[in-house]
């Protein structure tokens, strides 16, 4: 029979390391040292020792190692014997203080307490009962820590929506006992959730024995359609649950993260802030942002009945759980869909950004299914064509009697210290103004032009739109590497973008903003955190640039001509971008480009030429943007 849709409940157990314990004094009578010995032991965790030391070992061990248990592995008391009293040949009473630690407790957990010791014997024992744990605990009871995890803040869109919601979620997993043809399950079930079966089956593999393999998490509205597909096959489990979930399960992602239970991993970093059964941030700026979305969590020790689990007195509050504080993005929602559905049919890894040239707020950043990580932010990739907009930069600085208008040579190809420079195709344009070989991206033009400059200007041009600069992002992004180019070969390619260069695509719109905007702006993705613009480019250098990214688009014949039909003025650079060893090379599809106060980048992971690989999806996103 298949199992019903079970509700994961977790339960809050804090783990901690480490102890501190007082040593016995060689002044102490035997009662105070064997008082001292049981709290050393206890202090140390060691269980076998402090019940050694009592008069009823068998009952200590099982109470003692509950209380510990409950108190977590990595509590850390101290004990001091305060004194001893009522002192008598077989009896007497050693006084203590207790102060316990738990990470992430703002502060100690202080009592008094008191050992019944008795002598039966040769040596001195302490008189088992509870209160030798905690001086009013009760006999069926142990001591628990419960850290009550408080309200999580949202993360709001810039007009202040939470950008995710609590949602209906299944979460799919594989039982290893119950599969006997492993290669044929990972099939059949990659292939409707779109998994490799090799991801499944190295998942598989590597559960510990006894443990579910976690395959994925499904919304309801998924779960529903994929159901009749998956329900019967072998092994599959089933677990519904709510989770804090985005729009879509692709949604701003992996940019936005997500929310869920924390990894070891992400337990170990926090230093005692997040434990086991919280839910947390786990990736994405949920995970970066997570210590103000989180709040601080309420600590508080109590008595659990050992045989029910029920909740018994409290005895201490050390803290009051603390809500989080919501984080507004720059994230515009209507930019965020446009860029979403743009990337929606896109089979090959890629992305978008969109900024705010103003500002430098991020207001859109999407990923395509494909998409191996935030590419948008991370992604290290040579510019093509794009960095032909630095390249124009550099000659109309360097060169004031440049224009657009200066005519200019476009052959189909050249030679550079024996390296032939070729246009796409080997085309041919003859003397034409450098507007128009911007616009057909000739890169004879722009090897020429890239020669003709003095070392370091390139790299120059670069800093001054944005490339190398130090960016302040709670994620981490790209802003591009130059190395200076030292041969005319290496200035050439460099010029054209075939270089060693290398961009992300969040760079490139703000290098495209830059140009058309005088000044580059670091980009920002929390509102209240947007940079002080960088220093002006020449006003006729601006100027000059507007007019040329303008012809990309509105120039017939321009390899951008297909988005000339939209509202704007549309200005960019198309571009073109060769990797790898294949033979003819594969290539990447670029577009960096502006509208109004928006400045964008599209990139086709391998998307071959620009013209059918990144314009048409500039095309669908212009055409869904306000």
């Amino acid at each position: 029979m298949k199992p019903k849709f079970v509700a994961v409940i977790v339960s809050v157990v804090l783990s901690f390391a480490g102890v501190t314990a007082c040593t016995s004094s060689p002044a102490q009578q035997p009662d105070q040292q064997a008082a001292q010995t049981y709290l050393d032991a206890f202090s140390n965790h060691n269980v076998a020792a402090a019940a050694a030391g009592t008069s009823d070992s068998a009952a200590a061990v099982t109470a003692l190692k509950s209380s510990l248990d409950g108190l977590g592995a990595n509590a850390r008391p101290t004990f001091t014997i305060t004194s001893v009293s009522d002192r008598k040949d077989t009896t007497s009473t050693a006084h203590y203080s207790a102060s316990w630690t738990f990470p992430g407790a703002p502060r100690p957990w202080t009592y008094d307490g008191a050992l019944s010791m008795v002598k039966p014997a040769d040596s001195w024992l302490v008189k088992w009962d509870p209160t030798a744990i905690f001086p009013t605990l009760a006999v069926g009871q142990h001591l628990d820590l419960v850290r009550t995890q408080p309200t999580r803040a949202p993360l709001l869109d810039a007009a202040g929506q939470p950008l995710f919601t609590e949602q209906t979620v299944i979460d799919v997993s594989l039982d290893p006992a119950k599969i006997t043809d492993l290669p044929a399950l990972a099939a059949a079930l990659g292939a409707v959730l779109n998994i490799p079966a090799a991801t499944i089956i190295s998942t598989v593999q590597a559960t510990p024995k006894g443990q579910a393999a976690a395959v994925t998490t499904l919304s309801q509205a998924t779960y529903d359609q994929v159901k009749p597909q998956i329900y019967d096959l072998p092994g599959t489990q089933f677990a519904k649950r709510t989770a804090l979930r985005g729009p879509t399960s692709t949604y701003g992602q992996p940019l936005l993260g997500q929310v869920g239970s924390p990894t070891k991993e992400v337990i170990d970093q926090s230093n005692g802030a997040i434990a086991a059964g919280d839910v947390t941030g786990t990736s994405g700026l949920q995970r970066a942002l997570n210590n103000q979305l989180a709040g601080t969590p309420g600590f508080s020790i109590q008595a659990v009945t050992d045989a029910n689990g029920a909740a018994g007195p409290v005895f201490a509050e050390l803290s009051k759980p603390t809500p989080g504080t919501a984080v507004t993005l720059t994230l515009n929602r209507a930019d965020q869909n446009a860029a979403e559905t743009a990337l929606a049919t896109v089979s090959q890894p890629a992305s978008i950004v969109v900024t705010q040239p103003s500002t430098g707020k991020v207001l859109a950043v999407a990923n395509s299914a494909a998409a191996d990580g935030d590419i948008a932010l991370t992604g290290q990739y040579p510019p093509g064509s794009t960095f032909k907009i630095v390249t124009y930069t550099a000659a109309f600085t360097n060169n004031p009697a440049l224009s657009p208008a200066t005519l200019a040579d476009c052959p189909g190809s050249i030679n550079v210290n024996g390296q032939t420079v070729t246009n796409e195709n080997s085309f041919a344009m003859g003397r034409i103004p450098l507007s128009a070989a911007f616009a057909f991206s000739c890169n004879t033009t722009a090897a020429g032009l890239g020669l003709a400059l003095p070392d370091g200007a390139l790299l120059k041009a670069a800093q001054s739109l944005g490339l190398g600069a130090k960016w302040t992002l709670p994620v981490d992004a790209f802003s591009g590497t130059l190395s200076p180019p030292t041969t005319p070969n290496d200035k050439a390619a460099t010029a054209y973008g075939q270089g060693r260069t290398l961009v992300s695509p969040l760079l490139m719109a703000e290098i495209a903003g830059a140009a058309s905007t005088g000044r580059p702006v670091a980009p920002s993705l929390t509102v209240g955190q947007q940079a002080t613009p960088g220093d002006a480019q020449p006003a006729t250098v601006t100027a000059y640039l507007n007019a040329i990214m303008r012809d990309v688009v509105a120039q017939p014949g321009a390899t951008a001509r297909d988005l000339a039909g939209l509202p704007g003025p549309v200005e960019g650079k198309t571009g073109t971008a060769e990797f790898g060893t294949a033979n003819p090379p594969e290539s990447h599809a670029w577009f960096a480009g502006t509208r109004g106060d928006l400045a964008f980048s599209v990139f086709v992971y391998g998307g071959g030429n620009s013209s059918s690989g990144s314009v048409p999806i500039v095309k669908t996103l212009l055409s869904n943007l306000p």
